[in-house]
């Protein structure tokens, strides 16, 4: 019986990637991830016309979201406060995220028409090349999971010439690059533990974020050590003895 069911799929112009927002996207600390997240929220909205919904009543929240893509809570937080300032997606009243000028992206086929199209390509091929093509091998996979297939190998691959980035702390919300957690090792050997552990307690308790964990951690320690110098100065100062003498006083 023919499969007659309606599929969506993301249709990406090839200037995609030179688009201002994505520009800036990209160029932002983890950025690629970012991008790599935003092309998942797409594809995970078609069906809904760009809202990102379990079904037609259910809107996904952070938690839904960092389960379906496969990442932290704290990073699609993150990201949701990026792409919203960027004019990428946009929260509306019921707290429900809709993926901004999803309508330019949005394709449509069946399976059926799929066959149809591929079995004509498959022909015309077949004949270009002067063989014969007694049974056109078909392939009924939808095309929106082809293309979802094929957006994870290419930004996996971006990401892997990349920093490979890890999430550490208590509560899993500080993304440090294997590099910048080297310098940390190196800059703060016997304190950077601590100064995870710090910043990542109060980014859960506090609801912040910042652009750059490792700059956080490195003017805290900064001005730790401005602190610590000055209250050993005054210290110092405190000690010191008057020696000066006036009149008939002795020392």
């Amino acid at each position: 019986m023919a499969d007659n069911r309606k599929y969506y799929y993301l249709k990406l112009k090839e200037s995609y990637f030179d688009d201002d927002s994505i520009i800036l996207l990209e160029s932002m600390q983890d950025g690629i991830l970012y991008s790599y997240i935003l092309l998942k929220l797409y594809l995970k909205s078609l069906k809904h016309d760009g809202k990102l919904q379990l079904d037609e009543h259910i809107p996904y929240n952070a938690q839904m979201i960092a389960t379906i893509t496969r990442q932290q809570v704290g990073t699609i937080e993150r990201a949701l406060q990026i792409y919203e300032k960027l004019g990428l997606v946009e929260i509306l009243e019921d707290s429900t995220v809709y993926m901004s000028n999803i309508e330019l992206f949005i394709g449509k086929s069946s399976t059926e028409g799929e066959r149809k199209r591929r079995a004509r390509n498959g022909n015309i091929k077949q004949k270009q090349l002067g063989g014969q093509m007694s049974t056109p091998i078909l392939d009924i996979c939808p095309p929106e999971i082809e293309r979802e297939k094929e957006i994870e190998i290419e930004i996996e691959r971006e990401l892997e010439k990349g920093h490979h980035t890890q999430f550490y702390g208590k509560y899993q919300n500080i993304s440090l690059t294997d590099e910048e957690l080297e310098q940390l090792k190196q800059e703060l050997p016997s304190l950077f533990e601590s100064y995870i552990e710090k910043l990542s307690e109060y980014m859960a308790s506090t609801g912040k974020t910042y652009n750059s964990h490792v700059a956080t951690i490195r003017r805290w320690a900064k001005e730790d050590v401005s602190k610590n110098t000055k209250g050993s100065q005054r210290a110092n100062k405190g000690e010191v003895r008057n020696y000066d003498y006036k009149g008939n006083n002795s020392l």
